[in-house]
């Protein structure tokens, strides 16, 4: 499978660019803020950043998809279409850690407990039904 090519070729406004810019920006401190929280997807939202860096700036654009720890994620995602075991297991595990915390010293409610454990459920289905790449 091919790497995803940016999309440097087409012209944009300088006001364009700068909404790409700032919907990237937006969306790698949304992936950032993914990683400690277990509802909030990392992957989706830094594809979404190089796509929007991409059409925006090639420094930001080389700097997310060659960056020590977010760009693999990115490579992974686009050259394997999944994720590493130890990505999936550390997500799994940080999920399962923080949704139990959160029922025992955040909630009162037997009914929102129950919420949680549906939204754990659901997020693990779908963690584990991504692909699991070997590298």
């Amino acid at each position: 499978m091919q790497e995803q090519k940016p999309h440097f070729g087409k012209k944009l406004t300088p006001a364009q660019r700068y909404l790409f810019l700032v919907a990237g920006t937006i969306s790698l401190g949304l992936g950032i803020l993914g990683i400690p929280l277990p509802l909030l997807p990392t992957t989706p939202f830094l594809l979404l950043s190089a796509y929007c860096y991409a059409r925006s700036s090639r420094r930001f654009y080389y700097w997310l998809i060659n960056h020590k720890h977010l760009g693999k994620h990115i490579h992974n995602y686009w050259e394997h279409r999944g994720i590493a075991p130890r990505v999936k297991f550390g997500a799994i595990a940080f999920l399962w850690i923080s949704m139990a915390l959160t029922a025992i010293f955040a909630m009162d409610s037997i009914w929102m407990r129950l919420v949680l454990l549906v939204v754990a459920i659901a997020v693990t289905i779908h963690i584990a039904a991504i692909k699991t790449i070997r590298m």
